[in-house]
């Protein structure tokens, strides 16, 4: 089995370079066959396909995925600056 820092490496690279997800800020962390990742994403949809790329890459791990869903609507008033 690949060692831990080098599965971070390429899932981190694959989330990033996949054209799927194209995440940078996502957070990965592998424990035994358990990967963690966390972080903040605009849609459920890019939720659920940083998942769907973590299992391409390594079907063997179970996939906990903690990434909170934070929109990025326009804003509802304006904002004082102060």
């Amino acid at each position: 089995m690949t060692q831990p820092q080098y599965l971070v490496a390429r899932l981190r690279t694959t989330l990033a370079e996949d054209p799927r997800t194209a995440e940078q800020g996502v957070r990965v962390t592998v424990r035994g066959d358990h990967v963690v990742v966390s972080g903040d994403v605009a849609t459920e949809e890019r939720r659920a396909e940083i998942s769907e790329v973590i299992k391409d890459v390594a079907p063997e791990l179970v996939i906990h995925n903690d990434i909170r869903v934070v929109g990025a609507d326009e804003p509802t008033r304006r904002e004082e600056l102060r």
